[in-house]
């Protein structure tokens, strides 16, 4: 059997075109195997094979350059399987580009939301047919796709008699019908819901069967509609696993309660549940572990969102009547809490262990589990063993094992192996328990978004196992905001690029490729970490000594002869401490700080003690949590005066600067003459602003596009903060959704974002969980309600104290009525629109404080999941209202 492939792809001098494939003729699955194409024109290219009918084979193309770079089609590979009587087949493909709808190809859509019954696997042309293929990923539940056309098949112009096509695999749809001996002019149609027929926004698409044999299986891939129906608009809740509240919890949320809040989400009409990381974070089991950022495995999934009883019962009755009555102690709390949760599942989980564990591990599906995840299992495994042993997470103290070496590694855990399978125990029926609830987001239409931090713990299985990846000289943070003055240092190392990307950034596509196991769409945290981080020395406590990494800092030469600033490292590298300033920071205690912390310096100026010229030192030399004010204020203000830096010095590049993050807040700039304030201002605006922007662009189109095309989850974007003005364009090329928040307008002149002119492709909340919600936002600052309530709301009048039910019902309103593809709220504030449900202190709601470095990640529902599914009035309302904003 022959099979023809036949392409419309416009080269250049030099360009080739090749086919890749998965059976022999086309390279078996080997792109340095694949076939040169034929043309004689340099547009139009074809290739035949010899084929066995039957055989299935999976195909794509790709164009190489002189000089051996190539470039290939974006997306899956296209698929057929030829009849058993087919003599020949003829493809006629469109090279697949990256679509200009690409979030609607995503799992979110094609798995959850868009879902479709009877897909059927693979085209199978037959003899004599022509088979017409079309994308069309965004047709929704209840929708049609037709085709009408200038033939009586194809219903001669008359869409009453137009005919259906038939989904195959998302994205794909098919018509087949015998081949028609005259030229085809034709449009598709999309019918809705109640059966009415639209037209698609394209020109008549025409084909001409007649240039082939008639008995040949003829398959035209049409290329994608033009979609006709109103943009699709979704909405979903976010809240973290261990918020989530049920009567079979104990004291925290837990995978398995995922399903009432998604079968919730479902009946309110929204289609995403959106969380916050839930890999294993566990360093000792105390509060620090209840952050959700610092995992100690990007892979391994936490234990302690595990519903234990789902796992077994003890055969001991008295101990398992205990262990009921202390977990409903803890669900009674009103927050969680971390530390007393993670002791008694510990401890029932190595009970249950013991009893049932090795009927467990003698399983295949245990053992096909170890076997397909050992690549990073056993690293963790033996990591856990590690921690128990030597009581820290803290590599640099574990003698011989500090340093990873896989045969040590091996021979640790056949030595232990008891104690290694209970580690393996534990993360198999976590994958269960997750995987159980995925399949059941997918039979409800509801997708599951997920969170890829941007840090790693500096003490975690991938700083051991490949600290080459990693700087662990520096931490990650973020410049200061109106959250955070002082910045924010999350204590993360930042990564290694150049090292990551000389095995195709293998680490990463592997931690967003298991992510995939799980969710179906994923927010990226600080997605501007990765055109830029900000880099801060392990020296410093606050994040105002912080540097954008990488970044092209100043030469001494540069700051005079381009913007004629004369620098002098001593007086503008070195911190600023003056008589005036230490009287001003210190007051009475200015002598004291002088007499203990400082030195003769520069000119009229100080110096600080070598023992306490970092922030690092200074904090070791205090008490921890000083509380007495008077070290209190000597201790910030010490820290205040290693800040008072105009310039830091790059950390590779010496002798080369980078302007200080907020220097016109110091007082080393507020001593400057006026004109040398202008030129720095000049500088520091040119240097953070527009210096670095096609710098930054180019770093964010090495990293990004071979990551978020690793996986089909849809791939949103936290593009908050300091964003520069390359971010945007990035996003929109790699069609990233980006994230509105209407208190955090993009445009700085404006105090409120305008929900009514956000773009299509975006994400928009009232809150996220690094702020109070909109209750308690609205109750902080009056003057600034009343500015809110007069301008973003458009109301007359004094604004209330309190936001009031239909204060905050107006606020969701506007948010759901935005044209933003997703709108995604707090499930604390979809509740405050309800003034019977909601809690009564909304400052009990607020997950995380980014100025607090100890914030205890310990929020919970006040009501459980089967109270707020029974909440019918209130629900009804929900769902009426999303479905009149069009959602």
């Amino acid at each position: 059997m022959k099979i023809g492939f036949h392409i419309e792809y416009h080269t250049r001098w030099g360009q080739n075109l090749r086919i890749t494939g998965s059976c022999k003729a086309l390279g078996a699955g080997d792109p340095s195997k694949a076939p040169l194409m034929s043309t004689g024109d340099g547009v139009n290219w074809h290739h035949t094979i010899e084929a066995t009918p039957g055989e299935e084979i999976s195909y794509s193309y790709f164009v190489t350059e002189s000089d051996g770079t190539a470039r290939h089609e974006w997306g899956a590979q296209r698929s057929l399987v030829a009849g058993a009587g087919c003599k020949s087949v003829e493809t006629i493909d469109r090279w697949h580009d990256r679509p200009a709808d690409k979030p609607f190809y995503s799992t979110a859509f094609g798995k959850c939301i868009f879902a479709r019954s009877g897909e059927s696997h693979g085209l199978k042309p037959e003899p004599g047919s022509l088979t017409l293929v079309v994308e069309a990923p965004m047709i929704a539940p209840g929708q049609s796709l037709f085709i009408c056309g200038n033939t009586p098949l194809l219903g001669n112009w008359n869409p009453n008699k137009a005919a259906a096509f038939t989904p195959l695999e998302f994205p794909l749809w098919a018509i087949t019908f015998e081949t028609p001996q005259t030229p085809l002019d034709f449009k598709l149609l999309v019918a809705d819901v109640c059966g009415d027929k639209i037209w698609e926004n394209h020109d008549n698409r025409t084909f001409n069967p007649t240039s082939f044999d008639s008995d040949a299986a003829i398959v035209n891939y049409c290329g994608s509609i033009s979609n006709p129906m109103p943009l699709w608009r979704g909405a979903g809740v976010a809240v973290p696993v261990f918020s989530l509240r049920s009567d079979k919890g104990m004291g925290i949320g837990e995978f398995l309660d995922i399903t009432a809040i998604a079968d919730w989400a479902a009946s309110t009409g929204q289609c995403i549940v959106q969380l916050l990381p839930v890999n294993d974070t566990t360093t000792d089991g105390g509060w620090g572990d209840s952050y959700p950022y610092n995992a100690i495995s990007t892979f391994a999934l936490n234990p302690i969102y595990l519903r234990v009883q789902e796992i077994g019962t003890l055969a001991d009755k008295t101990r398992m009547t205990g262990y009921r009555n202390s977990a409903a102690q803890l669900n009674t709390l009103p927050e969680v809490d971390y530390p007393a949760v993670f002791k008694l599942k510990s401890e029932y989980l190595r009970e249950i262990f013991a009893e049932q564990g090795q009927h467990t591990t003698d399983s295949q599906p245990f053992r096909d589990f170890v076997s397909k995840n050992a690549g990073w299992l056993e690293p963790y495994v033996a990591f856990c063993l590690l921690r128990d042993r030597f009581g820290t997470t803290d590599m640099t103290s574990w003698g011989e094992y500090s340093a990873y070496s896989p045969d040590k590694v091996k021979k640790l855990l056949q030595h232990n192996a008891a104690q290694a399978d209970y580690y393996r125990f534990l993360q198999f029926h976590a994958d269960r328990q997750l995987r159980e609830v995925r399949e059941h987001c997918h039979r409800i239409g509801v997708a599951l978004k997920g969170d890829i931090p941007i840090g790693i713990s500096r003490t975690s299985v991938d700083a051991w196992i490949a600290p080459e990846l990693f700087n662990l000289d520096a931490s990650a943070g973020a410049p200061p905001d109106a959250f955070a003055i002082n910045g924010q240092n999350w204590g993360f190392p930042t990564y290694n690029w150049e090292k990551m990307s000389e095995d195709g950034f293998a680490w990463w596509k592997a931690r967003f490729e298991k992510m995939a196991d799980y969710f179906d769409a994923y927010r990226i945290d600080h997605l501007l970490g990765f055109f830029r981080i900000w880099q801060i020395p392990l020296s410093a406590i606050h994040g105002l000594l912080g540097i954008f990494n990488p970044a092209l800092p100043l030469s001494a030469d540069e700051m005079k002869y381009r913007y004629d600033f004369s620098f002098d490292r001593s007086a503008h590298a070195t911190p600023h401490i003056t008589d005036r300033i230490l009287s001003e920071l210190f007051g009475d205690d200015a002598d004291f700080v002088h007499e203990n912390y400082l030195t003769a310096g520069y000119g009229n100026r100080y110096r600080l003690r070598p023992q306490y010229d970092t922030q690092r030192k200074i904090a070791d030399s205090f008490p921890p949590h000083e509380a007495e004010s008077r070290g209190n204020r000597i201790y910030n203000g010490l820290l205040r005066l290693v800040e008072e830096v105009l310039f830091i010095e790059d950390p590779v590049h010496k002798g080369t600067w980078h302007p200080r993050i907020s220097a016109a807040a110091t007082y080393a700039f507020k001593d400057l003459a006026p004109y040398e304030q202008e030129r720095y201002a000049i500088m520091y605006q040119d240097f953070f602003f527009s210096r670095n922007d096609a710098f930054w662009r180019e770093k964010a189109m090495w990293k990004l596009p071979p990551l978020i095309d690793a996986t089909g989850m849809l791939c949103c974007g936290e593009d908050l903060g300091m964003i520069p003005s390359c971010v945007p364009s990035v996003m929109d090329e790699l069609e990233i959704l980006s994230l509105k928040v209407q208190r955090m307008p993009d445009d700085p002149s404006h105090e409120f974002a305008d929900t009514r002119l956000y773009p299509y492709y975006c994400v928009c909340t009232t809150s996220t969980h690094d702020m109070g919600g909109v209750r308690q936002w609205w109750e902080e600052d009056p003057r600034r309600t009343q500015r809110f309530y007069n301008s973003a709301l458009g109301l007359k009048g004094d604004a209330p104290y309190y936001a009031e039910p239909w204060i905050c019902d107006r606020i969701v309103t506007d948010h759901l009525t935005s044209p933003a593809m997703l709108c995604i709220l707090p499930l604390q504030d979809w509740l405050a629109i309800d003034g019977q449900i909601r809690r009564n202190d909304p400052r009990q709601e607020q997950i995380n404080d980014p100025a607090n470095p100890h914030n205890r990640w310990n929020y919970r529902m006040h009501l459980t999941l089967d109270q707020l599914l029974a909440q019918s009035e209130f629900n009804s309302y929900l769902r009426k209202k999303i479905e009149a904003s069009g959602r």
